[in-house]
């Protein structure tokens, strides 16, 4: 009886203080940065590798993590990355502001070489061709359709990237082509400079796994799928671009035959202006020479 005079007595304050609070979850759970960590064990590693770390950033769009970007940059000088990747989206299309994407590159590259490749975004704005350029100006290495080595204490493995379907539709000779018949195109391309090295791949895409590991890639780097969005306990994601309700590939790493790919929650949103459960990603993958956890 107590009780429930008080409820009837201090109800509004109960429910204006949970409404309070849901709007605080919601807004950590969108804002606060958590920094994940993944192994890779492989004996195709040189073992001057061991311990290489990379870092992966996806799917910013254009999102603010502080003045100049500067709670995103502080998150990944903590990690101490060799070099950085950035699988895509960088940018959105719908609110294209290339000087908040050049402070996070800007202060990138000052901490680790980074590498870059397109995501659909970059293929839906006109805009791109500008940030391009300055990401060329600012020393960021592009992976457009590309394969290079990565040098590292006297070693190295391959590092390839493929642009985003979009990106080849809008900028290519792609009419009638599908994203994944694209996907093998560009595969091909880069399978003319492999040799029998590890091959880390940048491609935007996680729901093409079956064909990266039909071309053998050893580890793939994607996003995309910003982790579903909204994550519910003991499913996963509940939808992502390309895989709709329910999607497989989502948060953390896949194996396919002797392909291991890794999909990043990525940091921004577009559409859905909101994650829920799904707090926004930094990855850090250290490579390890052999195939056993030490």
């Amino acid at each position: 009886m107590v009780i429930r005079k008080l409820f009837r007595k201090y109800r509004l304050s109960l429910v204006v203080i949970l409404l309070l609070l849901l709007c605080f979850g919601l807004y950590w759970g969108d804002n606060a940065i958590k920094t994940d960590y993944i192994s890779i064990f492989s004996n195709k590693l040189p073992e001057a590798f061991e311990g290489f770390k990379i870092l992966q950033i996806s799917d910013l769009h254009n999102k603010e993590f502080g003045k100049d970007q500067a709670v995103l940059l502080r998150n990944i000088e903590k990690a101490e990355p060799d070099i950085i990747v950035v699988t895509g989206d960088l940018i959105d299309s719908r609110r294209t502001n290339i000087d908040k994407a050049m402070d996070f590159i800007r202060g990138a590259v000052k901490l680790a070489p980074v590498y870059y490749v397109t995501g659909n975004h970059e293929g839906l704005t006109e805009e791109y061709s500008e940030l391009e350029q300055q990401l060329i100006q600012t020393g960021v290495i592009l992976l457009k359709n590309k394969l290079i080595q990565l040098k590292y204490k006297g070693a190295a493995i391959s590092m390839a990237g493929i642009n985003d379907p979009v990106y080849e539709m809008v900028t290519g000779n792609y009419n009638g082509f599908s994203e994944k018949l694209i996907l093998e195109e560009q595969l091909e391309g880069i399978k003319e400079g492999r040799t029998d090295r590890y091959t880390v791949l940048l491609a935007h895409r996680p729901e093409f796994i079956d064909t990266y590991a039909q071309y053998g890639i050893d580890l793939v780097f994607s996003g995309h799928a910003h982790g579903g969005q909204f994550r519910l306990p003991f499913i996963g994601g509940l939808i992502a671009p390309g895989q709709g309700l329910f999607p497989k590939y989502t948060s953390g790493k896949y194996n396919k035959k002797n392909t291991t790919e890794i999909v990043s929650r990525g940091l921004g949103n577009s559409i859905i202006p909101l994650r829920v459960f799904n707090r926004p990603q930094i990855l850090v993958c250290t490579l390890y020479s052999g195939s056993s956890v030490r």
